[in-house]
């Protein structure tokens, strides 16, 4: 493995989302107002966190960016402390996990956890990593190194572009989907992107947040 890439994948060309000028301007725009607009929320589920099961606030997952470049994606920590140890130790939950890469009913969340996740509001820190460079509002969905197995030939194809904080999956049934349509799904995203279907996704995320439609 490279110094923070995944192996030859780092050599992948680029998509041309992540070309696009326009896409990177909206990106930057509409994430400044953003953090000023949910400022506010930030901080109270921050402080929920503190003072229910103390500290780190902060979550860093390591996940697979442009090119095949690692980094950390920021979210606000929703499970128990040592919540990869649990499930790491439970045979049952990490069979399970390793399937969809999700679990239903997870028993790692915390009380303050399941509300910030049940809004989406674990994944505002994110918004960092879109200002970075790293993450794009709507693009395809991020995944762990181990991940890109579940891929197989599309591989290439999926760090060709930046991962999104939002994507065609979240405003079509987002978790409650197989592994195999979230693949589905990306590809056609990418094999069909423009700037407009980029717009109708992230106008129509709020609705997919406030419905919870296939929310865990």
């Amino acid at each position: 493995m490279c110094d923070g890439a995944i192996g030859r994948e780092a050599h992948a060309h680029v998509h041309q989302s992540a070309r696009s000028l326009g896409k990177r301007l909206m990106d930057i725009g509409v994430t400044l107002v953003l953090l000023v607009a949910t400022a506010p929320i930030l901080a109270l589920a921050a402080l929920a966190i503190a003072v229910s099961s103390e500290f780190p606030i902060i979550h860093r997952r390591r996940v697979v960016g442009l090119r095949g470049k690692l980094f950390d994606a920021f979210k606000l920590r929703t499970m128990v402390h040592d919540a990869d140890g649990a499930l790491q130790r439970s045979p049952i939950l990490r069979a399970a996990f390793e399937q969809n890469y999700k679990l239903h009913g997870d028993p790692r969340v915390t009380p303050v956890g399941a509300l910030l996740r049940k809004w989406s509001i674990d994944e505002l820190p994110q918004l960092v990593n879109v200002l970075q460079g790293q993450m794009s509002l709507v693009g395809p969905r991020m995944v762990a190194p181990e991940e890109l197995a579940k891929y197989g030939a599309y591989a290439d194809e999926l760090i060709q572009a930046r991962p999104g904080l939002s994507g065609i999956w979240q405003v079509s049934g987002r978790q409650a989907l197989d592994y195999q349509s979230r693949v589905a799904l990306d590809m056609d995203y990418l094999r069909t992107w423009s700037l407009g279907k980029d717009l109708k996704i992230a106008l129509l995320t709020p609705w997919a947040v406030v419905t919870r439609k296939g929310a865990l």
